[in-house]
């Protein structure tokens, strides 16, 4: 498998540390691993659609790995040997957005952001595409969401969530599929090792139940943090349960707000409570809080309203 990633290196040394920090490029294994019949067939999906690329869309929540799937389908188009340009999709149309000049592979970051002037911008750079012999460029654009249920509730124009998703790839979260998660941190602490140069290291028992337990909001970009964090831990070359910095169950409960564990409390209560959750995390954005729960903003303003939403 050809290399997804140009190598790298620099070095730092500290006297005091016998960790030598090597950048080098990720290890295609680490990048594509998996056994879940779900990474399977989208890694299946890829491989067929690469040859005959020119717009799709990779949609998939934060740390799944959308950006290793763009390169996958890079290194499987015909302008493998062209540059892979990585652009959020804002900054991209304002400065570079200009259909003549297109060409290479472009990913487009986040285009569920664009605001509606965005949005014709990148519709009017699609329509432009459309027309030149295909080969030559590549639009792929990556969302948090599904592009089709923006359209449906009013917060992506049609025509542009439809060019888009034509060929779409949807990457399902780490916590459906499970079975990932052993070869993915293994693949994963190969990695890191090699990047501190360190010999290899392996997962307890305990370890390995552990991270099976966990949900992974984070997804795959979660789990490689704890465990680059557990490697400084970790002695003997083993890695153990204690030194995951995972919440425990009893600390899983008590992170739950008490509103939400009251045995009385009502369905309109527990999710009133989870929306304004998601929109503190979004600091008080009710379009990105939307767009993160799946629903319009109008749903969104009568489920924090006082009114019985669930009977409207």
């Amino acid at each position: 498998m050809r290399s997804m990633q140009s190598a790298t290196q620099f070095q730092t040394q500290s006297p005091n540390s016998k960790l030598t920090l090597v950048e080098v490029g990720v290890p295609p294994a680490a990048q594509t691993v998996g056994v879940s019949a779900a990474w399977r067939k989208l890694l299946k999906q890829a491989e067929m659609a690469a040859p005959y690329l020119q717009v799709a869309a990779i949609e998939g929540e934060h740390g799944t790995g959308k950006t290793t799937l763009a390169r996958y389908l890079f290194n499987r188009s015909p302008l493998a040997e062209s540059s892979f340009q990585r652009r959020d999709a804002r900054e991209w149309l304002a400065t570079d957005g200009d259909p003549a000049t297109l060409a290479g592979f472009t990913y487009l970051d986040r285009v569920d952001l664009l605001a509606p002037p965005g949005q014709g911008l990148l519709l009017g750079v699609l329509k432009a595409l459309q027309d030149r012999p295909p080969g030559r460029a590549v639009v792929l654009a990556s969302s948090q969401t599904s592009l089709r249920q923006m359209a449906g509730q009013g917060l992506l124009m049609p025509d542009l969530a439809f060019r888009l998703s034509a060929i779409r790839f949807a990457i399902p979260p780490l916590r459906q599929r499970r079975e990932d998660v052993a070869p993915l941190a293994q693949a994963l602490l190969d990695r890191i090792c090699n990047r501190y140069q360190q010999r290899p290291v392996v997962l307890g028992p305990g370890a390995l139940a552990r991270l099976l337990q966990h949900n992974w909001p984070g997804n795959v970009r979660e789990l490689a943090s704890v465990l680059e964090t557990a490697l400084l831990e970790a002695s003997n070359g083993v890695i153990q349960a204690k030194d995951l910095a995972l919440p425990t169950e009893a600390e899983s409960r008590q992170d739950i707000p008490a509103a939400t564990q009251a045995d009385n409390l009502t369905l309109d209560g527990v999710i009133r409570h989870h929306v304004q959750y998601v929109l503190d995390l979004n600091r008080g954005n009710k379009l990105r809080a939307a767009r993160q729960l799946s629903i319009s903003r109008s749903t969104l303003y009568r489920i924090l309203g006082n009114e019985n939403f669930l009977k409207n």
